[in-house]
């Protein structure tokens, strides 16, 4: 798009792999946007929470690997598992917002956004004693209706976003914005990063992890994400939820066929994918890779 500008690619030392972005959206299976229908908010407290356990896991899979990543935390898990929040932080990673409680920015007024993502910052920087800079919007709910969600984003100190996946989604998506790091606003405002897409058929096809990645076989999905490296000369961006590696999770009832078939498909054989990325590709933090180079 014309309007937006293209941020510098991150660059690569002679004879060194392309460095992508590992990161992770921390929430629960109760919380997941598909779920809402099924899933009464006012319940979230007496349900079973599985998500400190699921990220221990998740630590000491990068641990072993040496992998660095990016953790979008909801406020809500911070703030009543704060131990997760200083583990991310202990073990080397960057903190970055999820918002709060997993509303959807296109489902809040302006005033309403700039009170979450406030909120939720200031959460975060007082349990994990580092700057919050980053920010994902649940379910990539920041599109063509609500740019201006990327104003309240700077006007709140973050430094960049990746809210904006652009594909065709029937929940979300704005296939036209540009496929790699740029600044809807001029150089000045916030940088915005997609999750990496590839270009196919005269379409952008998801390739940077969430049900696509548990959907495709893992070898295509590691050629996708290679493609970007070597024709793109740009780093792949890889995103998963802690629920994504627990295939124990209870299962609400009454789910219809196409979220049921979404959230649960190869659900068992995620933990060993992302162990396998984690050796396959070379990763770190969002920060280190594109804040360096803007």
């Amino acid at each position: 798009m014309n309007m937006f500008e293209l941020a510098p690619k991150p660059q690569a030392a002679p004879g060194e792999r392309i460095r992508n972005a590992m990161t992770c959206d921390v929430e629960d299976y109760f919380q997941v946007s598909a779920f809402a229908p099924y899933i009464d908010r006012a319940s979230w407290p007496s349900r079973e929470c599985r998500v400190e356990a699921n990220m221990d896991r998740i630590l000491a899979l990068f641990e072993r690997n040496g992998v660095h990543a990016t953790f979008f935390t909801l406020g809500w898990i911070a703030e009543r598992y704060p131990q997760v929040v200083r583990r991310i932080v202990a073990g080397g990673h960057e903190l970055a917002s999820h918002g709060y409680g997993h509303l959807r920015a296109s489902d809040q007024t302006r005033a309403e956004f700039a009170n979450d993502i406030r909120s939720s910052k200031a959460l975060l920087e007082d349990i994990g004693g580092q700057a919050v800079l980053g920010y994902r919007a649940p379910s990539f709910s920041i599109g063509r209706a609500n740019l201006w969600a990327l104003d309240e984003l700077l006007e709140a100190g973050y430094r960049y976003s990746s809210s904006i996946y652009p594909i065709a989604h029937d929940h979300y998506g704005m296939p036209e914005a540009p496929r790699f790091a740029f600044y809807p606003n001029g150089p000045d405002g916030l940088l915005e990063v997609p999750i990496t897409t590839v270009q196919m058929m005269g379409r952008n096809l998801p390739a940077g992890g969430g049900g696509y990645f548990r959907l495709l076989p893992y070898a295509l999905s590691r050629w996708m994400m290679a493609k970007v490296n070597r024709d793109d000369r740009q780093p792949s961006l890889f995103y998963f939820h802690p629920w994504e590696i627990d295939s124990q999770q209870p299962r609400p009832e009454g789910l219809d066929a196409k979220s049921r078939f979404r959230h649960y498909i190869n659900i068992d054989r995620m933990e060993s994918r992302i162990e396998a990325l984690a050796r396959d590709f070379a990763w770190d933090r969002m920060d280190r890779i594109f804040l360096n180079q803007a």
